[in-house]
């Protein structure tokens, strides 16, 4: 399968995690439901970052952790947004290109001068891209259900949305 045979999937979760990152409430940027959680604009910014994932995991081999990587930190909702939607837009022109070959190669994260995992970069796109999204984007409803923000439905309405 090539880059496309993604692509259904992606657009479907990421355009779910817009609909949750809108109703992320700026004024509470700073709360945690925890001592040891992210707080609310940790995540949503780390929710706003994944998409950009798919570049790193097309464009090089290996991912070392102790490397700089250039992260944006958006402050408002807005610029969150704004950086969501570029690159979710970077992401699937990024996947929609990659052939089954390029799915096909190892890709490799490594940490400390170890290797933490590698996978085909297929395999890499659909769990450290896709589900590590939907992953967050839970928290995140949590975090909006503990803050009284209305949650949006994913799979079918929310007890929000009924």
């Amino acid at each position: 399968m090539n880059g496309a045979g993604l692509l259904p999937e992606f657009d479907q979760e990421f355009a779910q995690t817009r609909r949750a990152l809108e109703r992320v409430p700026e004024g509470r940027f700073a709360w945690k439901p925890h001592e040891k959680s992210y707080s609310l604009h940790d995540l949503a910014a780390h929710l706003a970052e994944v998409p950009r994932w798919a570049a790193v995991t097309l464009d090089v081999d290996v991912f070392d952790l102790d490397e700089p990587y250039d992260r944006v930190v958006p402050t408002t909702r807005d610029e969150l947004l704004a950086h969501f939607d570029e690159g979710v837009a970077q992401a699937r022109a990024k996947i929609e290109g990659a052939s089954a070959q390029a799915l096909g190669k190892i890709w490799s994260m490594k940490q400390g001068g170890e290797v933490v995992f590698s996978m085909p970069k297929g395999a890499v796109l659909r769990s450290f891209v896709l589900n590590h999204n939907v992953h967050h984007r839970a928290q995140l409803g949590v975090y909006l259900r503990l803050l009284d923000v209305p949650v949006p439905g994913h799979y079918g309405p929310s007890a929000d949305e009924q």
